[in-house]
């Protein structure tokens, strides 16, 4: 069960990608909302702060897909358990990005000129660094019996 899971976040990330996080615009009932996801974030942050862009970048895009492909590798025997705790200081990291998330969210509203709506995106997202972070506390207690 633990690789079909596994195996569908490998899918599912990527998804989770592209799709939008938040809805956000100006206050005024004129204006439309622009969708951003991560990549639409991502390409924004490479053209103003390529600093943050990295950080984000690896937050993520790579820290939760190098765990799951780690896990993966891990439930085919194809990597040894005794690297689990590497990954899970991954699982960490991509927590963070969802703590961002939320901290951006949660300014720009309390600011009041603009507007955010959260999307399906972020749901997605957070689902799919949650069941990493689940998949790889259950992997840990198999390898242990």
């Amino acid at each position: 069960m633990l690789r079909l899971v596994n195996l569908s976040l490998i899918l599912l990330f990527p998804i989770s990608w592209f799709a939008p996080l938040m809805r956000a615009g100006l206050d005024l009932p004129l204006f439309g909302l622009n969708e951003i996801s991560v990549i639409s974030g991502l390409q924004t942050l490479w053209n103003t702060d390529v600093f943050l862009a990295l950080a984000v970048t690896f937050f993520a895009l790579f820290a939760p897909y190098l765990k799951t492909i780690g896990l993966g590798l891990i439930h085919f025997d194809l990597l040894s358990p005794k690297l689990l705790p590497a990954l899970h200081v991954l699982g960490k990291l991509a927590m963070a990005d969802i703590f961002l998330i939320a901290l951006y969210i949660t300014i720009v509203k309390g600011i009041g000129y603009g507007r955010i709506e959260t999307a399906w995106g972020l749901y997605l997202f957070t689902t799919c660094i949650l069941a990493t972070f689940a998949v790889g506390l259950l992997t840990q207690q198999k390898t242990r019996s």
